[in-house]
């Protein structure tokens, strides 16, 4: 079976043989619980992750201090806090496990190092990264104008992999409800 991260990068473009090889061994592969954070609030990202198996959360403060969901990344997704990575800032969002999971991550200095080898890779990795924030802002606009009930109902319909795998408490984050009126709102419709 082929390793999920070249399937991936090969949607793109066919990769040879040696030059799966050289991914492949540049990154490590890591095991998540639940709850564990990959990258703390207000640290720099130093990491891009490739989800083989599970499901990060984005996530931030808001000024009351309240966890706030931004994203949900799912198996055969790359993440990383961006603007954090490419720019060597503080990250103002942090990224958690959301389910037990487990993943491939490169250093920034590694993968800069794997850039020399294959430039072609800058340009496939930019393009899904592109691709990945495109359809981040198409599902979350798709939830703009509905209430919480129809945003719930169409969470459900296309992200029914991560509602099976994460946390009530990370939906209804997601969603702008609270607990309690997402256990309500799922009482409803069944």
């Amino acid at each position: 079976m082929q390793q999920p991260l070249i399937a991936r990068l090969q949607q793109l473009k066919p990769i040879s043989l040696e030059d799966q090889e050289l991914i492949v061994k540049a990154f490590e592969p890591l095991k998540f619980r639940e709850g564990d954070t990959l990258l703390p609030l207000g640290h720099v990202a130093r990491q891009l992750f490739f989800i083989t198996n599970g499901v990060l959360r984005i996530m931030a403060q808001n000024d009351k201090g309240n966890e706030v969901t931004y994203f949900f990344l799912k198996d055969n997704q790359f993440c990383t806090i961006l603007y954090s990575f490419n720019n060597n800032m503080v990250a103002e969002e942090s990224i958690q496990a959301a389910c037990d999971t487990e993943l491939l991550a490169i250093s920034k200095n590694n993968l800069l190092a794997l850039y020399e080898k294959l430039p072609y890779l800058k340009e496939m990795i930019d393009q899904i990264s592109q691709n990945t924030l495109l359809e981040k802002i198409k599902t979350r606009n798709a939830y703009l104008g509905h209430d919480s009930s129809e945003r719930y109902l169409l969470f459900l319909e296309r992200q029914p992999e991560v509602a099976m795998r994460v946390p009530l408490t990370d939906i209804a984050s997601y969603l702008g409800v609270t607990p309690q009126s997402l256990s309500r709102i799922r009482k409803n419709i069944r």
